[in-house]
């Protein structure tokens, strides 16, 4: 239910130019907050199509790795509620600039956090901050099915970075009395997800060889199992984190876990196609390092104290994401 005019919240979101950044403001605008989004650069590419598609949307400049830019974004949006998507989110990046990855996805939550009890400090308001954890924090995983008191044994820079915000997250909510949470998110996806996350790559690439513009798929190790949802769904358990008494960590997935080989056979059934062997071929550039095999979450917590469940099903996913892309790549030509 929408907001009146006097109750109407504010909400600052870090990492607007991504798919959970664009999901979130739409959801908390449906909700009548005001909403600001952080753009990182006076030029950045994708402020037009922000302007465009989130009218509403307010833009505030700043910079995870500036500590005064966020303050001075705290001061313009003045929030209740904070959400720090901002990361540098695609694991195998992580491996060949791992110290950009550690700036960014630790010190930038660090910077954010310090930002936030300046702010209180300041204007004596009080702050609700939630803070983008991950499953790759997993990484070598402890537990058969993973929830929030799985030990963390990360296998990327990545990983290990978001580790860190996690924990600093936990500590500030005990040290200071801060409504901290994290979502512990398991990969959520959807047809805003960049070009190289397979599921997206996957997706674009199908659609392609339907029209005829491509001809095969490029992947790495087929046999990884990820447990994937969709990132409108997970975006509503950020928010509902945000509505709790107090502050807590949560994990969120579907509790169901699939191949990179069954994504394709679903994709590429979509399209009519049962054999795809013929149209996917194995790259070794695209092998991690340290490989992480299998992820599955168990989001039992988040079903009991947040009353939330994914509604979409892996098989809509892709359905959704494949054709979203054969309309994109028809109305390109």
């Amino acid at each position: 239910m929408a907001l009146s005019a006097l109750e109407k919240r504010s909400a600052l979101i870090t990492g607007i130019t991504g798919q959970d950044g664009f999901y979130l403001a739409e959801l908390l605008l449906s909700k009548g907050y005001r909403v600001f989004g952080l753009l990182r650069g006076q030029n950045n590419p994708k402020a037009a199509a922000l302007a465009r598609d989130l009218p509403e949307l307010q833009l505030v400049s700043g910079d995870l790795l500036d500590a005064s830019s966020m303050i001075r974004a705290m001061t313009i949006a003045e929030p209740d509620e904070v959400y720090n998507l901002g990361a540098v989110s695609f694991v195998p990046h992580s491996f060949t600039n791992p110290r950009l990855v550690a700036d960014v996805n630790g010190g930038g939550v660090l910077n954010t956090l310090e930002a936030i009890r300046f702010y209180q400090d300041l204007s004596g308001r009080q702050v609700r901050f939630y803070q983008a954890s991950t499953s790759e924090m997993f990484g070598k995983v402890q537990d058969s099915i993973q929830s929030e008191k799985t030990l963390l044994w990360p296998r990327s820079p990545y990983g290990v970075a978001k580790a860190y915000g996690h924990h600093l997250t936990i500590n500030y909510r005990e040290s200071y009395g801060l409504h901290a949470s994290s979502g512990i998110l398991f990969n959520h996806e959807s047809p805003r997800r960049g070009l190289e996350f397979v599921t997206r790559k996957v997706a674009h690439g199908v659609a392609r060889i339907s029209l005829g513009l491509q001809d095969t798929i490029a992947l790495g190790n087929l046999d990884t199992q990820r447990d994937w949802g969709f990132a409108g769904d997970y975006v509503e358990a950020m928010y509902l984190m945000l509505q709790q008494d107090q502050g807590d960590d949560f994990v969120i997935a579907t509790g169901e876990t699939h191949s990179i080989a069954e994504l394709l056979d679903a994709a590429f059934s979509v399209i009519g196609v049962s054999d795809w062997s013929p149209l996917v071929g194995l790259d070794p550039r695209y092998a991690r390092p340290a490989e992480v095999d299998v992820l599955i979450g168990d989001a039992s917590k988040a079903n009991s104290v947040l009353g939330w469940k994914p509604k979409v099903s892996f098989l809509e996913l892709v359905e959704m994401m494949v054709k979203y892309d054969i309309e994109r790549q028809r109305s390109a030509a």
